[in-house]
């Protein structure tokens, strides 16, 4: 290693000229003696260094820089590029530089309703109106045959039922799944019209519904107020047999009706059911088909300026999602 403070070697071809005295030549040779001892001395003190920095393992470790060589802190200095200092000096001596360990799975689903399955279906389709040929086709619903949907019924100003009771639905289902329930529409305005009400029941009875609740308005003459929920009566003809939902289906119904007066305002209906709310049929194949505990709930007369006036807000319609939410959680034991 050549020391900086060491005079410049000879140029290449140069010699010593003969002609100088002796003495002259032996001081130059004692000044270039003398030149060479720092270096050596240079040399010793380097190796001295790198022996002192080799471990008892054998590998060599560099000697320390001088505090004066860097004013970084060591955490700034092993920052990576393009890091703030701050944000080096934030790990802590001895962290885990490796990647962090995978999330743990989420926990089951909590609430009243955790591990129970509500299958919601929002009567009619606003496409049905432009479909009238495909729903008129006939189905078997047990006790006879009928058209395979309808248009439902719209209010005075043109206010869809299959409009409102998506809306509900996904309401509903909001408020169901804030409880833990698995929920499942049977549609969501996702196809042209339908599905027929033989399909709507077999969604629900696929699904092994806890309870089924298929939303719904009414549409009969002005003056006719309140809801009415629609139980199955008991039936046994061809592929419909009610015998084991009769009981629990009432049993929601009636838990539906109280929480949804309650919540809504709504007083039941004035026109049918002797003020109960509840009323039995056979001719609905949605109920007849059905093998799970399933109501139908008109929540009011469209027809009627003052129920429509609820039909059509928001604010009442979230109302009317909760009482339904609330029937469905009393029922099934939360």
């Amino acid at each position: 290693m050549r020391n900086d403070n060491s005079p410049p070697p000879p140029e290449s071809g140069s010699t010593i000229d003969p002609h100088r005295p002796w003495f002259t030549r032996r001081s130059t040779l004692v000044v270039g003696v003398a030149a060479l001892a720092p270096a050596a001395l240079a040399g010793w003190v380097l190796t001295q260094a790198f022996a002192a920095g080799s471990g008892s393992d054998g590998q060599s470790h560099p000697a320390p820089l001088p505090a004066s060589h860097s004013t970084l802190s060591p955490g700034q200095r092993d920052a990576k590029p393009g890091s703030t200092a701050d944000e080096s000096a934030t790990t802590s001596p001895g962290a885990s530089t490796s990647s962090p360990a995978a999330a743990p799975a989420p926990a089951p689903a909590k609430g009243a309703l955790a591990g129970r399955t509500v299958v919601v279906d929002p009567g009619h389709n606003a496409g049905n109106f432009e479909h009238t040929e495909e729903i008129d086709q006939q189905v078997d619903i047990g006790t006879n045959r009928k058209e395979c949907d309808t248009t439902g019924t719209t209010t005075n100003a043109g206010y869809k039922e299959a409009d409102f009771t998506l809306d509900v639905s996904l309401r509903l289902r909001a408020a169901l799944e804030a409880q833990g329930a698995k929920v499942v529409l049977t549609h969501q305005a996702d196809r042209p019209w339908g599905p027929c009400i033989t399909e709507r029941a077999r969604i629900g009875n696929e699904a092994k519904a806890d309870a089924v609740v298929s939303v719904h308005a009414d549409g009969v003459s002005a003056g006719n107020r309140g809801f009415h929920i629609i139980l199955p009566a008991k039936v046994k003809s061809g592929a419909a047999d009610t015998a084991k939902i009769v009981e629990p289906s009432r049993q929601l119904g009636e838990r539906i009706a109280g929480n949804f007066a309650r919540t809504t305002g709504s007083a039941p209906a004035n026109y049918l059911g002797s003020g109960t709310g509840l009323v039995v049929r056979d001719d609905l194949g949605g109920l007849n088909l059905s093998t799970q505990p399933k109501v139908f709930i008109e929540c009011g007369n469209m027809r009627d300026a003052k129920d429509a006036a609820q039909l059509t807000s928001p604010e009442w319609r979230q109302k009317a999602a909760q009482g339904i939410a609330d029937g469905i959680v009393g029922f099934l034991g939360g």
